[in-house]
């Protein structure tokens, strides 16, 4: 196993594994500071962060309970995304948004509309700056994400972007009967991380591997 494990973080590369660990780390910067501006996270951390409190179970723990449940679907359909960046996503991605949501909560809190805006769009560049050193460095899709992909591939006449609109759509939908904050940041991060990832692609990560 331990070999076997050691071939595999050759074939991956020390590099673009702390590409993905980093890619990991401003994501979950960047969703804690979503939750700052309480304008409304991306659909699948809302409903997490909605449900967890529902439930009364800590939010990372719940949010690594709900991507066990995914990551069971992405080994039966979709075994070829799995990779050491599914694990580290799926593990910690929900540790480090609370963190970092403890750390500036402490420091800072928005309370005109104009500052939440201000820390929604930061929140949305700092998150779309990992989501692009995560997806660039091709090391495992995350459970999550993985669902959409595996919609797609099953269901070859409904494109991509509506079997992803239809994740988002339900996890919002659900954020939304727990009592989540639904609003301009959900609408924001569905719709407004594209560009932006686009543009780090092309002129961060891609020169950084």
């Amino acid at each position: 196993m331990a070999e076997r494990l050691q071939q595999y973080m050759k074939s991956v590369g020390w590099k673009r594994f702390i590409i993905m660990v980093l890619g990991n780390v401003f994501a979950g910067m960047g969703i804690a500071i979503f939750k700052l501006s309480m304008l409304g996270n991306d659909p699948y951390s809302g409903m997490n962060m909605a449900l967890s409190d529902v439930l009364h179970i800590y939010y990372p723990l719940f949010q690594v309970m709900i991507n066990v449940v995914f990551f069971i679907v992405e080994l039966i359909f979709g075994r070829h995304f799995i990779g050491i960046g599914t694990i580290v996503n799926a593990v910690f991605l929900g540790y480090f948004v609370d963190f970092f949501y403890w750390l500036f909560h402490m420091v800072y809190e928005p309370h005109t509309f104009i500052a939440k805006l201000i820390t929604l769009a930061v929140g949305i560049v700092i998150c779309s700056f990992g989501l692009s050193m995560y997806q660039t460095s091709d090391v495992g899709i995350s459970p999550y994400d993985s669902f959409a992909l595996i919609l797609d591939k099953r269901l070859p006449k409904i494109p991509y972007f509506w079997c992803r609109m239809f994740c988002d759509g339900c996890c919002a939908l659900t954020c939304f009967l727990a009592g989540g904050i639904i609003g301009i940041g959900t609408l924001a991060t569905t719709f407004g991380f594209g560009p932006v990832i686009h543009f780090f692609n092309k002129n961060v990560s891609e020169k950084m591997l």
